[in-house]
């Protein structure tokens, strides 16, 4: 039997001001990778609400959409199911508001970094697909793919 089901998902890299500094959004998934906050859309979503409710319901942050990212496309087979055609829609979001609470049910934990900090622990323990989705939010932000404020003229 070959079967296979579209699966569409929405997260966000999230970024506040503190104190003069940015700081960037990091969850530490159930298998203690870190990642970005992200689920499944249900449905009468829209992608863009799904990536603001997700991010509220893992973290406790709630926020507004900057910019779209990018989509990641891959596939995955689940028994019974067979083959998933998954998207994932990311979005750049600055914090609004809430307190940040991870979801115990779905994460290990959730933390404020430091901008260079977040490129550093996204590169030693994070999944590869989400390098570039930091990439572009940092570069987004004004910042180079290692954290470093970048000088060249347009932020």
């Amino acid at each position: 039997m070959n079967k296979s089901v579209k699966e569409i998902s929405a997260g966000g890299v999230v970024y506040r001001n503190f104190e003069g500094r940015q700081q960037i959004q990091l969850i530490q998934d159930r298998y203690g990778k870190i990642t970005l906050p992200k689920g499944k859309m249900e449905t009468g979503e829209t992608v863009k609400e799904t990536a603001l409710r997700e991010i509220r319901e893992e973290t406790g942050i709630t926020g507004r959409i900057i910019k779209p990212l990018d989509v990641i496309r891959y596939q995955y087979h689940l028994p019974r199911v067979g083959l998933v055609h998954k998207e994932v829609h990311y979005y750049l979001v600055e914090a609004e508001g809430g307190t940040l609470k991870p979801q115990v049910e779905e994460i290990r934990g959730v933390e404020w970094l430091e901008v260079p900090d977040a490129a550093y622990r996204q590169r030693k323990n994070g999944y590869a697909n989400n390098d570039s989705i930091l990439h572009k939010a940092l570069w987004e932000l004004g910042y180079d793919e290692k954290g470093m404020k970048r000088n060249d003229g347009n932020h």
